[in-house]
C-alpha cells in the first residue's frame, strides 16, 4: 500500500507540476514581471511604450525558470500526496477512483486551495498594498481547512446536516472577511493584477484537473498491479 501510495503521488505530483511549471513560465510570469517593472518604477521612468519591447519581459533564463519549474513540481508533489492519503480513505469505504473521478477530485483540490482563499483574498502582484502577511496566513489556513471539510462532506455526506454544514464552512470566512490594508494603493495599474489573478487561476485550476487525472490514473494501475 505504501509503495503504491508513493508511486502515485510522485509520478502524478512531478507530472502535473511540471505542466504547471511550463504553463506559469508561458502565461503568469510575463504578467509578474510587468507587475515588478512598475514596482521598481522603471517603467514610469520610460512610459508604457517600453513595455512591448522591454528585454525582461521576453527571452529565457535558464536559473531563473528552471528553479521555477523544479518548486512547482515540488509544491505539487506535496499537493497530490495530500490528495492520494484521501483518495486512499476514500477507496476503502467503497468510493471509485479512476482516471475520471480524478477530475473530479482535483476540481474540489483547485476549490480548496485556489478559488476559496482567493475568492476575497485574490493572487497579488508585486507593488500592490496588502494586509499583515501573518493575518492573512491564519485567514488563508482557516478558510483551505473549512473548504478542503467542505468537499469532503459534499462529496460524502448523507443528509441535509452535513451538505448544511459545508455550506456554512464555504461561506463563514468570506462573511467574517480577509484581512485588508487600510488604503489601497500601489503603481501597477489594476488591469495587470486582474489579468494576473484571472491567469493563475486559470493555470490552478487546469493543473489541478491533471493532479487529479494523473493520480486517479496511477492509483488505479498500481492497484490492478498489485493484485495480479
Amino acid at each position: 500500500m505504501f509503495q503504491r501510495f508513493l508511486i502515485t503521488s510522485l509520478f502524478a505530483g512531478a507530472a502535473a507540476g511540471l505542466i504547471a511549471g511550463i504553463l506559469q513560465l508561458i502565461f503568469v510570469q510575463p504578467v509578474l514581471l510587468h507587475a515588478e517593472l512598475y514596482e521598481s518604477g522603471e517603467l514610469v521612468h520610460f512610459g508604457a511604450e517600453a513595455i512591448s519591447a522591454h528585454p525582461d519581459l521576453h527571452g529565457f533564463d535558464a536559473m531563473r525558470d528552471g528553479l521555477s519549474v523544479i518548486f512547482t513540481m515540488l509544491t505539487y508533489t506535496g499537493y497530490t500526496l495530500m490528495l492520494v492519503a484521501l483518495m486512499s480513505v476514500a477507496e476503502e469505504n467503497g468510493a471509485q477512483i479512476d482516471g475520471r473521478t480524478g477530475i473530479l477530485w482535483g476540481i474540489a483540490g483547485f476549490v480548496t486551495f485556489h478559488f476559496a482563499p482567493g475568492l476575497s483574498l485574490a493572487p497579488e502582484v508585486p507593488g500592490v498594498a496588502a494586509a499583515d502577511v501573518g493575518a492573512r496566513q491564519i485567514w488563508w489556513w482557516a478558510t483551505v481547512i473549512g473548504a478542503g471539510i467542505a468537499m469532503w462532506l459534499l462529496a460524502f455526506g448523507r443528509n441535509w446536516t452535513m451538505w448544511g454544514v459545508a455550506v456554512i464552512l464555504l461561506a463563514a470566512p468570506h462573511l467574517i472577511g480577509a484581512p485588508e490594508p487600510d488604503v489601497f494603493t500601489g503603481p501597477v495599474p489594476t488591469e495587470i493584477g486582474a489579468l494576473f489573478a484571472a491567469r493563475a487561476f486559470g493555470v490552478g485550476l487546469a493543473t489541478w484537473v491533471l493532479v487529479g487525472c494523473f493520480a486517479g490514473y496511477f492509483w488505479q494501475r498500481e492497484g490492478e498491479r498489485e493484485n495480479g
